[in-house]
């Protein structure tokens, strides 16, 4: 039996080097490296995520995602990660996959197939870790939004004062007034 050894690497905002070399059968499906991927970084398996077959430029490619979220009958299905194995997709001997993990954080890890081992691998396993990875929630600050954006909480008009401008509320329907014909 045969199984690949990706080097995987977190993307963070600062150029500190964080990555992990996962072992994992070859047959496995893309939502067990999945699983085998968030555990390595500590992160919870609770958000939505899509792996994208990618090329030595690190363009996003097909699409392999978690669950299926498209309600439009007549577009192209994607392949989703439970249905697909690793072997499908690995083109070459230096495979590069995209991982987006949780679409609001963007959390991004670049998979690179390092070598093919000769070993029977029933459970994925990290071979090497570099770096310790930063809380998943670290990129969910909401306590500087007003300093960030120059916002108040109560008024995202940033006037805290609008009760108090003179207006008239029939300045609001002016130019309106021929739907009044139909009854509005």
């Amino acid at each position: 039996m045969s199984a690949y050894k990706f080097r995987v690497l977190l993307d963070t905002e600062n150029d500190t080097e964080i990555f992990r070399d996962i072992v994992i059968d070859q047959k496995a499906n893309f939502e067990l490296f999945y699983q085998a991927i968030t555990t390595a970084f500590d992160f919870k398996n609770e958000q939505m995520a899509s792996f994208y077959v990618s090329n030595d430029e690190w363009d996003k490619g097909e699409e392999i995602s978690l669950v299926d979220v498209n309600f439009d009958p007549d577009a192209e299905p994607v392949g989703l990660m439970n249905n697909l194995n690793l072997e499908d997709r690995v083109q070459s001997s230096d495979q590069k996959f995209i991982l987006v993990h949780d679409f609001l954080s963007m959390w991004i890890f670049l998979c690179e197939l390092q070598e093919i081992v000769d070993e029977k691998v029933e459970i994925p396993y990290v071979a090497l870790a570099i770096g310790k990875a930063p809380d998943e929630n670290s990129r969910q600050d909401f306590e500087n939004f007003e300093e960030e954006y120059g916002l108040d909480e109560e008024d995202e008009f940033g006037d805290d004062d609008f009760e108090d401008e003179d207006y008239d509320a029939d300045d609001f329907n002016e130019g309106f007034e021929q739907y009044d014909e139909y009854d509005y």
